[in-house]
């Protein structure tokens, strides 16, 4: 056997084939739209081994794991019938075996080797939608180092992995669970979910109407190679911050990034009203809470920003987010059937290419240090193939605020980039110390003037 490898058996109770859910039907279109940028969808994880444990128990908590979740022993394949979703009873799953560089510690290794795991796309026909490492040091396992695919697991069900690992990890047993995707599947087409996308559909269906048919309003100039890249903030200030205004106004900390985001992005595209999706969970039926797997939808959210400030915008961005959440779950073929239509009603479908994304499980910063450090950018990642216009992400840093944003050049360079994650930071300061108008409340220079027409 490969020193450098394990294997993981498995034998479960349950094997079948199933459609996918409706969470699952939008990342598949996602996976099928963005060719080599595909691995965008992968979700890189890392458990911590908590306690002295030897390889094979951390094996052994890695094969319940697997064994209680049919998505994590699934494929996923094109039929006649639309795409389905195959759970298998058993199999093997490789697991590699690393270790930290020299002067690295083993949690940052895990991060690093995730990350490695995260670029490679998934055959999604062919094999388990997770890969696997176990860094070792000191002739012991210190962390499990993961890939998922999207198709398999949402944020939120990687939340709930976590804490069925560090009860595994005690010796706890755990309950089997109470739901599964073939569950949530038939859910799905139950009457009351049917009538929860026809009234999801009739809240989307005004605003397409009459949303501009741009993100901006000015028109593509040449863009940087490559195109599309993801720049990236670390900031203390930022999580300090939006945790004192939050708890200052009564909201998340998510409404106060989120509405932070569109008005900056409002300030930058020309536009006095900021339409944006925002990532869903889609978990508000208590049945789904316990789920792995993806059940995460698209919300359609719409915030005005001409007038008051920015604290009165941040009680709307509150207000309308939660309104979006509760119009976020649909059935994607009969949401796909009213955008065509409007969009042969208007001519084409409106552009909705502006995201917001938190992938925070807790909504705070638990780690936070005691004082400021100072606030660091970089250029992570280059995605030719997302064809995201502006694509906002909260991380899941515990000590930082970790705030990144995948830009099309030729809309907005890096530089305007790199400029915008900072006026978020600089928004939130300033809101400590006054109450900032929204007119002139953000210092990004439009770029606008050297990019040519103006798209109504």
């Amino acid at each position: 056997m490969n020193p450098a490898r394990e294997s993981v058996a498995f034998a479960a109770a349950r094997a079948g084939e199933w459609p996918l859910t409706w969470g699952q039907r939008l990342m598949w279109r996602a996976d099928s739209l963005m060719g080599e940028s595909r691995s965008f969808l992968n979700c890189p994880w890392v458990l911590p081994v908590y306690g002295r444990r030897d390889l094979g128990a951390v094996l052994d908590a890695l094969r319940v794991l697997i064994e209680r979740h049919d998505s994590l022993r699934a494929t996923f394949a094109d039929t006649p019938d639309g795409p389905r979703q195959r759970v298998a009873a058993t199999g093997e799953l490789e697991v590699s075996l690393a270790a930290p560089e020299p002067g690295e510690r083993a949690l940052a290794a895990a991060g690093r080797v995730a990350a490695d795991l995260g670029r490679i796309p998934f055959d999604h026909a062919a094999g388990p939608p997770l890969r696997c490492a176990v860094v070792l040091a000191g002739g012991r396992p210190r962390a499990l180092a993961l890939a998922f695919s999207h198709l398999a697991v949402d944020y939120q069900a990687l939340s709930l992995l976590a804490a069925e690992w560090k009860a595994l990890l005690r010796g706890e047993s755990l309950p089997p669970p109470a739901w599964q995707p073939a569950d949530q599947v038939e859910l799905e087409r139950s009457a009351a979910f049917q009538a929860r996308s026809a009234r999801s559909i009739a809240y989307w269906r005004p605003v397409l109407e009459e949303v501009p048919l741009e993100v901006f309003d000015h028109a593509p100039g040449e863009p940087e190679d490559p195109r599309f890249i993801e720049v990236g903030m670390e900031s203390v200030a930022l999580a300090r911050a939006a945790t004192e205004l939050a708890g200052r106004w009564a909201v998340s900390t998510t409404s106060v990034l989120l509405a932070a985001c569109a008005t900056v992005l409002g300030a930058v595209s020309g536009r006095d009203r900021a339409v944006m999706q925002l990532v869903h969970s889609n978990r508000r039926d208590p049945r789904t809470r316990e789920l792995v797997a993806t059940v995460g939808q698209d919300a359609l959210f719409v915030l005005d920003l001409g007038a008051g400030t920015f604290a009165g915008t941040c009680l709307a961005a509150h207000r309308n987010a939660l309104t979006a959440y509760r119009n976020a779950c649909y059935d994607p073929g009969a949401m796909r059937a009213m955008r065509e239509e409007v969009g042969r009603r208007r001519g084409r479908e409106p552009d909705l290419d502006a995201f917001f994304n938190d992938r925070r499980g807790s909504g705070g910063w638990p780690g936070l240090p005691a004082a400021d450090s100072p606030t660091r950018t970089y250029v992570r990642d280059a995605w030719p193939g997302v064809r995201f216009k502006a694509f906002f992400t909260l991380g899941t840093a515990l000590d930082t605020g970790e705030l990144s944003l995948i830009a099309d050049t030729a809309y907005l360079g890096r530089e305007t980039a790199r400029a915008m994650l900072l006026a978020v930071e600089d928004l939130l300061v300033r809101s400590l110390d006054e109450d900032v108008p929204m007119a002139g409340a953000v210092r990004v220079p439009r770029p606008a003037g050297e990019r040519g027409a103006l798209v109504p």
